[in-house]
Order: structure tokens, then sequence, then C-alpha cells
């Protein structure tokens, strides 16, 4: 029996300490937040509980479902019919079905017919290893054209990745075409899901258990660094002193690592400092009336530099409107450090154009959400760029979202990961 640390109680921090307490370790989480939960943690939003940043769920999700059947909370998974939308110069379009992209003008008929083609292989397709050194836009122009690529990815790719727009991994962008595009009633109808409470139902549901198990979650404890000597991990170090511990799992972000972590030879800290990150500004509106019929809608109109919104309230049922509307960007870009009343006021320009009939005296509250390190870029060729979890000291694991790759963020995942590295500490 190893005491443990876990640095992070986000979705994969909560879960490996689950799994280490399940097999008789003795854990503490050091969380630097004041909640735990990381990016499933919800907000207040006009005394509406939420989630500060969008999730939902994916019938591949067999890792979420499997934990929560073992937490006991199976019965609050809820599936619902939903549907996509594409707003494009000034016009929203109904998405996500083979009439809708038969029915799209944008596109001639060849490009439509190769577009539809190539997402019908893509969900099909069950190995990613031919993708992994080509780039997205290359995989989309050889197969669907160059008109495809340009109608219905280029401005998404950059107002997301912005200078990395170019370079993102083939592999990555079909695990999302299969996760989403796999997610369906029937050929016509795509169904998304989510667990009733939202995501707090699950973090509270995994702290509890901790706790019942003996487990420690010490919340606004900032982790200053990671002790090792000779080899292998000693403590871990907080404001509040060192504990000493037998083995770590790290679930912070890769950019803190090299800081955190000094004893980690140099060039394992280089191949986390090469992991590039993209922050998200995320907007959170609660309003009046329905923006839209649709879940998601991506957006290529040259007046709104936001890639989509999520109306949030088309999946998960509340008695009111809520919206999320997320600005994509690296850190580095001057706009990440604009006001919380420009990002809202940005969001209702762009909502407003998608649905005239909106105006301000709809918002009836707003809530800003802030990441530094939201998104990974993963380029073509990432895998070899992603260290093993199992550090060269001994008793030290290292994960971020960046090693789900080629499958990206998602609590399903997270709870994968977080079984996994709990399962390696007896080895």
């Amino acid at each position: 029996m190893a005491t443990v640390g876990i640095v992070g109680a986000g979705a994969m921090g909560l879960a490996a300490a689950y799994h280490a307490l399940k097999a008789g370790h003795r854990v503490t989480v050091y969380e630097a937040d004041s909640v735990p939960g990381g990016m499933a943690a919800h907000a207040d939003l006009d005394g509406l509980s939420i989630e500060r940043f969008y999730h939902f769920v994916c019938k591949a999700d067999a890792a979420t479902f499997e934990l929560m059947q073992e937490l006991g909370i199976g019965d609050r998974m809820r599936w619902r019919d939903t549907s996509m939308g594409y707003f494009v110069d000034g016009r929203l379009y109904r998405w996500g079905d083979p009439l809708a992209l038969l029915s799209f003008p944008k596109l001639s008929w060849i490009a439509k017919l190769r577009y539809g083609w190539q997402m019908f292989r893509a969900t099909k397709r069950s190995d990613w290893a031919d993708l992994e050194n080509v780039t997205a836009k290359d995989w989309i122009e050889r197969e669907a054209g160059s008109e495809a690529y340009d109608v219905l990815w280029r401005r998404l790719f950059d107002l997301k990745f912005f200078e990395f727009a170019e370079h993102v991994s083939a592999a990555w962008i079909w695990t999302r075409i299969k996760r989403i595009g796999t997610s369906r009633r029937s050929l016509m109808q795509e169904q998304l899901g989510y667990i009733e409470g939202g995501s707090q139902t699950l973090v509270d549901a995994l702290v509890q258990a901790i706790e019942s198990r003996g487990g420690t979650i010490r919340l606004g404890m900032r982790v200053e660094e990671v002790v090792t000597a000779d080899g292998r991990v000693t403590g871990v170090r907080t404001p509040a002193g060192i504990d000493p511990v037998d083995a770590v799992i790290s679930t912070m972000p890769t950019p803190y690592v090299a800081r955190l972590i000094p004893g980690l030879p140099d060039d394992w800290n280089a191949a986390y400092d090469r992991i590039d990150n993209i922050g998200v500004v995320c907007v959170l509106l609660k309003l009046a009336r329905s923006v839209s019929p649709h879940f998601w809608v991506n957006i290529n109109d040259p007046a709104i530099d936001i890639p989509g919104i999520i109306e949030f309230s088309n999946l998960r049922p509340v008695d009111e409107t809520v919206v999320y509307v997320p600005f994509y960007m690296p850190q580095t870009n001057v706009k990440f450090g604009g006001s919380d009343s420009d990002f809202v006021a940005e969001s209702m320009a762009a909502i407003r154009r998608l649905n005239p009939t909106i105006d301000d005296t709809d918002l009836k509250a707003s809530m800003v959400g802030r990441l530094r390190h939201a998104q990974p870029v993963c380029p073509a060729g990432f895998a070899e760029r992603v260290p093993p979890i199992q550090t060269p000291i001994q008793g030290l694991q290292v994960a971020d979202t960046a090693f789900y790759y080629p499958e990206d963020r998602g609590i399903s995942e997270s709870v994968r990961y977080g079984a996994l590295m709990a399962a390696n500490l007896g080895t």
C-alpha cells in the first residue's frame, strides 16, 4: 500500500484517486481551485447550477457509463434528440444529416457528394494510423476537395487554432467526427447525452466515494513542487509544507510540469514544453428566448469572430435559454486579456446576427470563464511528441488532456486515464 499524492481534482485526478483508494492506497488530492471538478465543475448562473465549460456525452463514452454505474448514478444518464446548424454568410442552415447536406446551397453537387462520402467513411473507420502524419487540411482537401474545406472548415480552424490552424492532425479531427457522427438514433437523427443535474452529479459522486474510503481532497491548496530525490518521488510541497509520498499522479497542464517537477530530466521537460496549448474565454449567457432550435451552430461569417455557439438548453432542459460562446485563442493574443464585459457584448452581437429578434433586454445573466490551457494543439505526427505517462522518476506519472490523443478532451477519456494511472501504481 502506497501513500499517493494526486495533483489536480479534475475528472482525471478524481477518478485516479477513487481507483487508487479501491486498490488500498492512501490518497491525498491537491487542488488549487476552491472547488473540485476542473473543467467539469459547476458555477451559479443567476440561481442555475451549470457547468462553467460546456460538456455533452456521446454514445461512445463507455468509460463514463461504467464509472457512473459503479458509483450508483447510472440511472442519471439522459439522452435527447439534438441537431446542428451552420451559419454561413448571414443565414442559418440546418446541418448534420444527408438531406441537410444535399439542400445546402453553398457547395456544388460534386463537393456535397465528396464531403458526404468522406464523413460517412470517417464514421466507419477504426484505424487512424494512416492519418497520423497528415494534417486535417490536407486530409479534407484530398478527400472532399478544397471547396468543402474553404466553406465548412477553414474559418473554424482559423478561429480556434490561429497560427496552428493548418498543422492540426487529421487523426485528431477524425476522432471528433467519429465520436459525434456515431452518437445517433438513426441516420437522420443525432442523439447526445447529459447527466441529470449536470457534470456536478458525477463530481459529487466521486468526491463522496473518495472521502468515504478515507481519501483527502485539499481544496485551495496549490502544489509548489513535486519533490524528488535519488530518482524517486519523495513528497509534495505546498504552502503548508512538504507531505511525504511514495507516488505522485500529476494531472496538471503540461506547461506547468517543468517548473513544478524540477527533478525531471531536461529532455523530458523539453518534451512537455513542446506541447502547445490554446486558451479559451468561455462566455455563458442566460437569455429570455431561444437563439435557434439547434444544440450546436457552427459559424462561418465574416462579421463574427467566433467559430460557433452551443445552446446548451437544447440538450439539458432548464427553465430559460442557456448559451455558451467560446472564444479560443493563444494566451499571447492581446484579446485574451480583454474585459468580461467586452466578451459578453461581442457574444450578444453575434447572437443578434444569428437571430435578429433578440436584443439586449433578453440578456438575463452572464458569466465568463477563462482557461489559459484549455485545448492542446495536436499537429500531424503528434503521437511521437507525447511522452510516456510513466516518467523516469520512480513513482511519478504525468498526464493531461494532450495524452488522450487522438481523442479530444472529455470526461470519458479523463476517467479512463485516471483508472489507468491508478492501476499503474502497483507496477
